[in-house]
């Protein structure tokens, strides 16, 4: 499966978390931009979602394609925070919500690139692949 969530892809992650004392403890909240940006690509990704989810092993791929500024060419690489790992996890946890699957866990193999674009090419390009049995094969070819 292949869908491009046309969006400007929000620059905060899900390791953004805030901690507060309440009564001598820690709490863990999400601050509300990560809230606002969840809430966004979940907005983008309903439309996509799967009549049931998917079961067994799971490729994710995912390009994240960022307006270009003044500083910055189009199709270029983007080397700058936010780092793919924080990325992918926020959109694998909204993945989850959605129902894509069942549990984020479920994804063995995954590729993530990031670069800047065109304002009009902006968003990200997400492929999901089920995959079969594991192998000796795969070991060797993959």
């Amino acid at each position: 499966m292949k869908i491009f969530l046309f969006m400007i892809p929000p620059t905060v992650t899900a390791q953004e978390r805030k901690v507060k004392i309440v009564r001598g403890r820690p709490f863990f909240y999400k601050p509300e931009n990560v809230k606002v940006a969840q809430a966004e690509i979940i907005r983008h990704l309903r439309p996509f979602k799967p009549q049931e989810p998917m079961e067994g092993a799971i490729e994710l791929k995912v390009s994240w394609r960022f307006p270009k500024g003044k500083s910055h060419k189009a199709n270029e690489w983007r080397i700058t925070k936010p780092d793919t790992d924080n990325l992918e996890k926020m959109l694998k946890d909204c993945m989850t919500e959605v129902g894509f699957w069942i549990d984020d866990a479920q994804v063995v193999r995954e590729t993530a690139e990031k670069s800047w674009v065109y304002e009009d090419e902006c968003g990200i390009l997400i492929e999901v692949n089920q995959l079969g049995k594991f192998t000796e094969e795969v070991i060797n070819n993959g």
